[in-house]
């Protein structure tokens, strides 16, 4: 079995297609791990722009290898200079017409995920894209006639799925990327770069200082959005060279980046279907993680990501759901919290603090009178002081709230999307951790609820579901519009960036870090 077939069962179901070793927290025999490749989009639409250009670079002394198709017949080139990619926009003998029935649009893959398995479960075949949000198409080799897409449409528009709908475009020209080496110009859909030092600088703004080096091989592609993505594949603890020192921060106590690197590489392998539409695993920004290539890594996160090599998070003999986010507010959620959905018993909402400062038993933060008590609260969280976004306050105007509003709605295909004003929004339901489950906001055609992860959607003001709202006068007699009081940064679930460098500046081991952030998991390591 070869280790990409490998990886992908991986992806999808347990750690048995690898052994396991279990750890303690210790370095254990990292050399009988093999590394993996992996499939990182790092420019995902390029294209969309007539003017987008893309300088690929050697290092000094180096050269790059051009591998693609011209015809039928596959051609090599190999040059020491630099290779610039520009979109050309080509027209088309005649329109195109190209359309697909999208059942849902989303603002995360866990959404779009669990709305596609629902699909699926009614025999509908379906598929994730991420044209700009996430979305969830029919699945376009199956409905690959008008007939049949508006046949689906009409049936679950007719089972009550009002936002379903048909995007059509008229295609009379489509963007196409051209190069030049030795004064020819080249323009295949698909190209393959190399270099004999495996390392490749990729430019995107022109000045020389921004470029980003990458090691492994880059690959532009086609994608199903009209466009090109550019795809670097790398050695999966490559890739997390490029990810620790801009997901947590070089400066981050020892223990600290050992438990992000081992939820980095967790992650990684969890969620390697994410872009299966596009032929590629992972992108490269906070819609999966941060990962900007060789330029910021330093000996000390590189010396975190060799002693945790090949380590990775698991229950019950399965990799975690390895969410983690930049700050929590002071207590972290549970999955259901943020979205739809089973809970992962290793994902609970927990007050992130080094001891006990508040009971959710007890107090229960879905209570608004315990909720607004808490976010009062300021001293002895693993976040206090440490973190600007441990509590923040925000303004709205109700004309900016109902143009962000109108915005989100039009997006999603509802009706709602015509109103006109607002007459009040409020808090209709918490969770235990006390994110936002449901927003109702009344209108002046009706009253619609926003739920869990489209609340951040909705709004430009609030950056998580961890808020309260107060309305504003300011001085008038009319409602101007609303303060967006809360906390944290993100979703909130399992990991606290921000908490995990405070506990390990208390002494906390990497192993005890990963048990009080997901409680009931073991840490283990991956070989073939």
């Amino acid at each position: 079995m070869s280790m990409k077939i490998s990886l992908w069962r991986f992806a999808y179901t347990t750690l048995t297609t690898f052994c396991l070793l279990d750890l303690t927290g210790t370095s254990g025999p990292a050399s009988q791990t093999k590394d993996v490749d992996l499939r990182i989009g790092i420019v995902q639409r390029f294209g969309d722009k007539p003017t987008a250009q893309l300088q690929l670079e050697p290092t000094p002394g180096d050269r790059l290898k051009l591998r693609f198709k011209a015809g039928n017949q596959e051609q090599t080139l190999i040059t020491a200079d630099p290779v610039r990619l520009e979109t050309l926009i080509k027209p088309l003998p005649q329109p195109v017409v190209e359309e697909r029935v999208v059942l849902g649009t989303y603002r995360t893959f866990e959404t779009a995920e669990d709305s596609a398995n629902h699909w699926r479960d009614q025999k509908i075949e379906v598929e994730i894209a991420q044209p700009e949000r996430w979305q969830v198409w029919a699945k376009r080799e199956v409905y690959n006639t008008p007939l049949l897409r508006r046949l689906l449409l009409q049936s679950v528009q007719a089972a009550g799925n009002n936002t379903a709908h048909l995007d059509t475009q008229v295609l009379r020209q489509v963007p196409q990327v051209s190069w030049v080496v030795n004064g020819k110009r080249y323009s295949p859909n698909y190209l393959e770069i190399s270099s004999s030092k495996n390392l490749i600088r990729v430019n995107e703004s022109q000045e020389q200082d921004l470029a980003r080096l990458y090691a492994g091989r880059i690959e532009l592609q086609p994608n199903a959005y009209g466009t090109y993505t550019l795809v670097n594949e790398v050695p999966l603890e490559t890739y997390l060279r490029g990810v620790v020192p801009n997901e947590i921060g070089s400066s981050t106590p020892t223990s600290a980046l050992e438990a992000q690197a081992i939820i980095a590489r967790t992650y990684a392998l969890r969620n390697l279907r994410r872009f299966a539409i596009d032929n590629y695993q992972l992108c490269a920004d906070t819609h999966c993680q941060v990962y900007y290539g060789l330029n910021d890594v330093t000996d000390k996160t590189d010396e975190a990501i060799a002693t945790t090599r090949g380590m990775v998070l698991t229950y019950h003999n399965e990799l975690v759901d390895a969410l983690y986010s930049s700050t929590t507010g002071g207590v972290t959620a549970s999955f259901s919290d943020v979205w739809n959905g089973e809970d992962r018993p290793y994902l609970q909402s927990i007050v992130d603090a080094p001891s006990q400062i508040w009971n959710l038993s007890e107090q229960s933060l879905a209570d608004e009178k315990n909720f607004q008590q808490f976010m009062s609260l300021r001293q002895g969280f693993n976040e206090s002081g440490r973190d600007r976004l441990f509590r923040w306050r925000k303004e709205s105007s109700l004309d900016d709230i109902t143009k962000d509003l109108q915005k989100f709605l039009k997006v999603k295909n509802s009706s709602y999307a015509k109103f006109k004003t607002i007459q009040e929004i409020r808090v209709a339901e918490r969770s235990k951790s006390g994110r936002i489950l449901k927003l109702n906001v009344k209108t002046d055609i009706g009253t619609f609820t926003l739920n869990k992860d489209e609340v951040r959607s909705a709004f430009a003001a609030p950056i998580s579901t961890l808020f309260y709202l107060q309305p504003l006068n300011k001085g008038e007699s009319s409602l101007w519009g609303y303060a967006f009081i809360g906390g944290g940064l993100g979703h909130g679930v399992g990991l606290s960036q921000t908490g995990a460098q405070n506990l390990a500046n208390l002494g906390w081991s990497t192993s005890k870090i990963l048990q009080f952030y997901y409680p009931g998991t073991q840490i283990q390591r991956v070989r073939t």
